[in-house]
């Protein structure tokens, strides 16, 4: 739908309001009803949106810890919010409210260097400027919990209810049990323009996994990053809450939120990793792509990894990779290679955790592959054709202090992302790591609180 048509829509349907969102650097979505007239003047002329939401985390608590783009020190005025118009959809279970997603720009009118979206559309225009067009998709794995949030507050998370018991992966039973939230979830988020290739349970009390239909890449981290604050509403509405925790429990599997990605000609008509002629079906060109994503891993490990519980999924035998490592159809590896065809030929990303923010996730993932094709990388790493658990070479960043640092010294990254970014969220990820410190948690009170 072009600019007239959207505009027209608005001022002819039966529309009072409209809603719009940006992303934090969490991954948040954070918004707010406009009025259907002060919205239509947003269009052209943009409208203010307090920078605070980059001056504090998902708590709401301010960062103290020398966050430059916004603060005490600056007053926390507005940032200048654009919207984009190709994000148009309507929210089913809000009588078709429109809904568009903004993006940041700084006072010059430029992509803000620290918002997500604006980050993943500086990569993509980075692909575009080589004749690519990047082809991905998410898919995510969450708990659902049987409560609402006044519940889980005075429970103090403890002692939570999950939607169903046991484990039961493919559950046809469980789905069935459960069938008006799993029927809504399919029908809603399809009309909310976040369509479903699959929906299943995965093994785990109340575990659910989900793999959203490919598309462009912008429109695929749009669509992953509603789709999990679309399944919260929708479950709420079901008296359920749904968790995109990583791990919830060390007795459990993590919830992975793998991604899916494929370059294809500028006229996304070709596969360009697809190679009829290859043992393996790889092109040269996946096969630089692949090395990069290897090379640059360890070092823009927080972008799939963002918070400290992220890291008690990357363990051994938790279905989450450790290493460095790539694999034709290998689960127990960081990046899986289907090659079966030009239509189906892509990597899995399965480092990525359902808690990730999916901009960063997606920017990261097509800015490594393509620093592997410009510095014409070989794919040098062995294929791991057994358990991936097993290789003791390039074990990854083991928690986010770690990987935060790491990063934070990476030449590549700030190749990657630029000095602006990498300042702005390495910070951002050691203020995360600090905050748990000064945290006394359950486990040390059970060890020591009485044998000590």
């Amino acid at each position: 739908m072009d600019k007239d048509k959207i505009i027209n829509a608005i001022k002819e349907g039966d529309y009072t309001k409209v809603k719009v969102a940006l992303v934090d650097i969490d991954g948040v979505l954070r918004g707010k009803y406009m009025h259907r007239d002060k919205f239509l003047s947003a269009i052209d002329n943009g409208f203010g949106f307090c920078s605070v939401v980059f001056g504090w985390d998902m708590a709401d608590e301010d960062y103290t810890n020398d966050i430059k783009v916004t603060g005490w020190h600056t007053g926390y005025g507005d940032f200048d919010a654009q919207v984009d118009l190709d994000t148009f959809r309507t929210i089913p279970w809000e009588k078709d409210t429109p809904f568009f997603l903004v993006d940041f720009v700084n006072d010059k009118a430029e992509d803000l260097a620290m918002c997500p979206r604006s980050l993943l559309r500086k990569i993509i225009a980075q692909a575009e400027d080589m004749d690519f067009s990047p082809m991905f998709s998410q898919e995510f794995e969450w708990f659902n919990y049987r409560e609402t949030s006044d519940s889980l507050n005075a429970k103090g998370y403890q002692d939570i209810q999950p939607l169903t018991p046991g484990m039961f992966g493919y559950s046809i039973l469980r789905m069935s049990e459960n069938h008006e939230y799993f029927d809504d979830l399919f029908q809603l988020l399809g009309a909310f323009g976040v369509p479903l290739e699959g929906l299943h349970t995965e093994t785990g009390p109340g575990v659910t996994e989900a793999a959203i239909q490919y598309s462009g890449i912008l429109e695929a981290a749009d669509r992953a990053v509603l789709f999990k604050s679309a399944v919260k509403e929708i479950g709420y509405r079901h008296g359920i809450i749904p968790s995109f925790m990583a791990k919830q429990t060390s007795a459990l599997p993590g919830c992975g939120g793998h991604v899916h990605q494929s370059l294809w000609d500028s006229k996304g008509k070709k596969n360009l990793f697809y190679d009829q002629k290859a043992k393996d079906g790889m092109s040269p060109l996946m096969k630089h792509f692949l090395a990069g994503q290897l090379k640059c891993l360890p070092e823009i490990l927080p972008m799939f990894a963002p918070t400290i519980n992220s890291f008690k999924r990357l363990v051994i035998g938790a279905w989450a990779p450790i290493n460095q490592t790539w694999g034709h159809d290998n689960r127990t590896c960081s990046l899986r290679v289907l090659a079966s065809g030009e239509k189906s030929t892509r990597i899995e990303h399965r480092v990525v955790g359902s808690d990730v923010n999916p901009y960063l996730a997606m920017a990261a993932c097509l800015a490594s592959g393509l620093y592997g094709i410009t510095h014409q990388l070989e794919l040098d790493t062995p294929e791991t054709k057994a358990n991936g658990y097993a290789v003791k070479k390039g074990l990854l960043p083991s928690n986010l202090w770690e990987a935060s640092q790491k990063m934070k010294r990476s030449k590549i990254a700030q190749e990657l992302f630029g000095g602006d970014f990498v300042d702005h969220f390495t910070k951002t990820r050691e203020w995360e790591w600090q905050q748990f410190s000064a945290e006394v948690t359950d486990w040390e009170t059970k060890r020591y609180f009485e044998i000590i």
